[in-house]
């Protein structure tokens, strides 16, 4: 047994032997392995994966937390503390720093688990033959010993010999060279490298051109990509720009708090006449109030929770950092089959010179009808879709021309088909076609060709007429094909012609794809329909609604593409059409002026480099690009966008590699949907920002209460009930605002604009001098209506000892829970930017409010155990003092809500030249804002209405 699992584990194994005794060794043949076989095989071998060897990466994680700018500062702060002897403080401090980096490495650890396990949503797939039958399965089961099928756009999944077939293959992966390589089953290399060797395939390079088949010889960590993996392991993860421009403001924020630390104690020791000691008190804490702690991690938190959730959406989105660009997206270029439409292709009619054959209806055509016979003849031998029952596995055009042709009468099992089939030419992408030289029953050679119309009647010189018998193709009868296939196209069709052409015996092996392709006789054209998807249409308004232009750019006929584009909503007028050959001759000014312009545009019959070209162009002019495609050429164009989207179904494996989000469901709803919940997930960052940055100036204000009154004022909150409000109470609300329900009107503002920065000045404005100073002020005012009560005047001493220490402690826990209070009164605030908290209800995010009771529950715990109490210098807080902070979320809450609402009024539409909100006044000329959110006196948004700020 130990030999028998040396041999599938293509241990000791000469790729190049000669074949025979290579499926020997493999126990194999060339009809593949049975599914039973390659059980056992997986069992003995393991699953066809890249095992991590390199060492473990969470003490560089977990050293990173502990220097990241915010713990740099409270290491200063800790330090500072220790240095004049208040070793409570500083113990406390790197308590906090501890509990912190712990929190983030966890929260990080989460999320890079929550980008690992999107994998399972899109394992990678490979066609392999079993029992008999070319089917797909999972990558990671291919064992030694199966029959790999690849084709054009595959990525090759394990070490494979060819044994029959000519592919182009992509080792750059292992090589470095850009330029594809040919293989082929007829080369046999033996003095060469094995890298070189022309009959041999690898796992992790990819098929650019061509089909063959392969015999597996080695999987896992036995591939030459597995030997350079193991040799060495490179992982780096990317910095998001967000999280990139979070980490400048922290720098920011460092540096803000020491220059303020600083500055401050020699005025509390000159100015205010306070000791060293309490100055360096006063630093301390203004550096701890102004540090927010979990600003990091909530961040990383929030763009790992948006990637699950578009996950099980359909959108699996590769980076974290994709997340934060889906918001600003404002201009996605689609493509149309698959994407706008079911990409479930069934053929309608068959035209032909004998007449229409519909093959829609219930009875089918009547069999003895010679032109149509070798319509779907060509239609099968021109094909590589693997159809077998009910189940189908290849291009959705071929799937349908396949079943066209089983429906006319003609069946062509795929074995049958390969064997008689000498040579294939690829659909190029640039000819807009494809054909095969096949043998036929009676030892004839064919050329068959499929393909779009006006690439295919150039080639042809007759026409198959009704007596079987080749006809010259006249301009006339030119002339009417063309407006044959414009009336289809017009319908929504999608339109190809289908020819083939008898080939001398001494030409049957012309290489050369030019002489093949030409004196074609026209056997008919072939529509078929894709319907349209029908939550596209509502997609599509949402994108309108959010302003986002959509462009359409597709291989498809121009009136084919506009009349779909029309039918989902995506043109309301007259489009601009551009076909390939007139974007060629465009120059890049004439693009440039193309693409700025107002018109609704689609680019048709155009290659994968027109979309290269035309996101090189957006981008250039400042518009966040969304690109989708499926196809291998479409690859540089996915990499050059700013968000490439590649089809998970339909899409190669190379599209896939080169998007940065895969549709699960190739949906063209699903990008809007990656839309909303990018710009959500962004929403939700700014919202947390703002209600850590609103808790600096409550923080901060009971040490300048205290040092400009030169200690006559005793410090409002001690540094370690600081902390605890800092680190304790904060955070949970923090997280759950991270999952906040989508804000009304998400979808009706404008993309922000490339580069905006999430932290701005009116956001800061809000935090620290709206919010955190509303806060504030009721923090102090409980501390002095404590204190007051007890009989305190300004000077009074509140030490150990004294009669109004316990007076005090109180004054200062009324102050920590004031700030706790008002804390919450922010969390409710912060849900919202304009809208009103009810028009999103108030209890529609459950996590804050579950987040809300621990936060009451720590504090209750704070303020009564004692303990607790004992640490923390707190004291039991009477009703009346619990009845006055009662007041205050709803004080906090309410403000910002009259805030939003005077914000709200200040938004009004336009009709015409009057407003519709003051009918008096007019119209004043501006940038123009988002829609009125919870405004019910005006209407909904209509054609030429536009929203002004006065």
């Amino acid at each position: 047994m130990t030999d028998a699992v040396d041999v599938e584990a293509g241990v000791g194994l000469d790729p190049t032997e000669h074949l025979d005794l290579l499926l020997r060794d493999l126990r194999s043949s060339r009809s593949g392995l049975s599914t039973r076989a390659a059980a056992r095989r997986l069992i003995h071998v393991g699953r066809n994966e890249l095992q991590r060897r390199g060492g473990p990466t969470w003490p560089r994680e977990l050293m990173r937390q502990f220097t990241h700018p915010l713990a740099l500062l409270l290491w200063a702060a800790a330090g500072l503390a220790w240095a004049v002897h208040i070793e409570a403080v500083a113990i406390a401090i790197v308590v906090v720093i501890v509990f912190n980096a712990a929190f983030a490495f966890l929260q990080e650890v989460q999320a890079e688990k929550a980008v690992e396990a999107l994998a399972a949503y899109l394992p990678a797939r490979a066609k392999a033959v079993r029992d008999g039958r070319v089917v797909e399965i999972e990558a990671a089961e291919l064992v030694p010993g199966d029959v790999l099928v690849i084709e054009e756009g595959d990525r090759i999944s394990a070490d494979a010999r060819l044994f029959d077939g000519g592919i182009e293959v992509d080792i750059s992966a292992l090589t470095g060279e850009s330029m594809p390589v040919f293989r082929r089953a007829d080369y046999l290399d033996t003095a060469v490298p094995k890298l070189q060797a022309r009959d041999l395939v690898f796992s992790g390079t990819t098929c650019t051109e061509g089909e063959a088949r392969a015999l597996v010889f080695a999987t896992g960590m036995r591939t030459e990509l597995g030997r350079i993996a193991a040799l060495s392991e490179r992982v780096q993860a990317d910095e998001s720009p967000l999280e990139h421009q979070v980490r400048r403001v922290a720098w920011l924020i460092a540096l803000i708090s020491v220059l303020m630390g600083a500055a401050f104690i020699p005025v509390a020791i000159l100015g205010a006449g306070l000791s060293f000691l309490n100055a360096v008190i006063f630093a301390v804490g203004l550096l701890v109030g102004n540090v927010p702690e979990g600003l990091l991690p909530v961040i990383t938190l929030a763009l790992a929770i948006g990637v699950r959730a578009l996950a099980r959406r359909g959108a699996v989105v590769k980076r974290l950092s994709a997340v934060e660009t889906l918001g600003s997206t404002d201009v996605i270029c689609t493509d149309k089959t698959g994407t706008l439409t079911e990409n479930r292709m069934r053929v309608t009619v068959i035209n032909t010179a004998t007449g229409s054959r519909d093959l829609t209806g219930a009875r089918p055509p009547q069999p003895g009808d010679a032109t149509l016979a070798r319509v779907a003849t060509a239609m099968s031998a021109c094909n590589n879709a693997q159809v077998s029952g009910e189940t189908a596995i290849g291009d959705p055009t071929e799937i349908a021309m396949a079943n066209a042709a089983v429906v006319v009468g003609v069946r062509l099992d795929p074995d049958e088909r390969q064997r008689r089939r000498r040579r294939q030419f690829h659909f190029d992408p640039t000819r807009k076609r494809m054909s095969t030289i096949d043998d036929d029953d009676d030892d004839r050679v064919w050329v068959h060709t499929k393909g779009a119309p006006e690439t295919v009647l150039p080639l042809c010189t007759t026409e198959l007429g009704a007596n079987g018998q080749p006809r010259p193709l006249t301009p006339a009868r030119r002339a009417a094909l063309a407006d044959l296939v414009d009336t289809q196209a017009r319908q929504g069709l999608r339109v190809l012609a289908v020819a083939d052409r008898l080939l001398r015996a001494d030409t049957a092996s012309l290489p050369d794809r030019e002489q093949v392709e030409q004196d074609l006789t026209l056997l008919g054209l072939v529509a078929m329909i894709d319907r349209p998807r029908r939550e596209v249409a509502a997609a599509v308004a949402d994108c309108h609604a959010a302003g986002i232009r959509i462009i359409v750019i597709t291989g498809d006929h121009p009136l084919t593409a506009a009349a779909i584009a029309a039918q989902v909503g995506i043109i309301r007028g007259e489009p601009t059409v551009i076909t390939g050959d007139k974007l060629d001759q465009m120059s890049e000014d004439d693009l440039d002026a193309l693409l700025s312009g107002p018109s609704e545009l689609i680019f048709a019959r155009s290659s994968p480099e027109a979309k290269l070209r035309v996101a090189d162009a957006l981008r250039a002019t400042g518009h966040v690009v969304a690109m989708t495609g499926d196809g291998v050429n479409d690859a540089p164009a996915l990499r050059r966008a700013d968000i490439g989207v590649a089809m998970g179904r339909s899409g190669t494996d190379v599209a896939r590699e080169a998007a940065t989000m895969v549709l699960t469901d190739d949906n063209f709803a699903t990008i809007t949907v990656a839309v909303q919940a990018g710009r959500r997930v962004y929403d939700n960052i700014r919202k947390f920002i703002l209600y850590i940055f609103a808790h600096a100036t409550p923080e901060v204000a009971p040490f300048l209460v205290f040092a400009l009154s030169g200690g006559a004022i005793p410090l409002p909150l001690t540094v370690l009930q600081l902390l605890a409000f800092d680190v304790g109470t904060e955070t949970l609300p923090a997280l759950a605002l991270g999952r906040e329900p989508a804000e009304p009107g998400l979808m009706q503002r404008p993309p922000r604009r490339r580069g905006e920065s999430v932290i701005r000045v009116p956001m800061l404005l809000r935090a620290w001098l709206f919010l955190g100073m509303i806060a504030a002020a009721l923090a102090i005012t409980g501390f002095f209506y404590v204190l007051i009560n007890a009989g305190w005047h300004p000077g009074d001493p509140t030490g150990t000892g004294t009669p109004l220490n316990h007076a005090y402690r109180q004054a200062t826990t009324m102050t920590f829970f004031g700030m706790v209070a008002g804390q919450i009164g922010t969390a409710f605030a912060a849900r919202t930017e304009r809208a009103s908290l009810w028009s999103i209800g108030v209890l529609s995010n459950p996590l804050l409010l579950w987040g809300i009771v621990f936060e009451l529950g720590l504090a209750a715990m704070i303020i009564y155990v004692p303990p607790v109490q004992d640490v923390l210098g707190t004291a039991a807080l009477t009703p009346d003092m619990l009845a006055l902070t009662a007041v205050y979320p709803v004080i906090v809450w309410g403000a910002d809500e009259f805030r939003r609402f005077v914000l709200r009024r200040r938004l009004f539409y336009c009709r015409g030249k009057r407003c519709h909100l003051w009918p008096r006044r007019a119209c004043v000329t501006g940038e123009p804002q988002f829609p009125v959110v919870g405004c019910h006196d005006a209407p909904p948004i209509g054609d030429g209405e536009t929203l002004w700020r006065i």
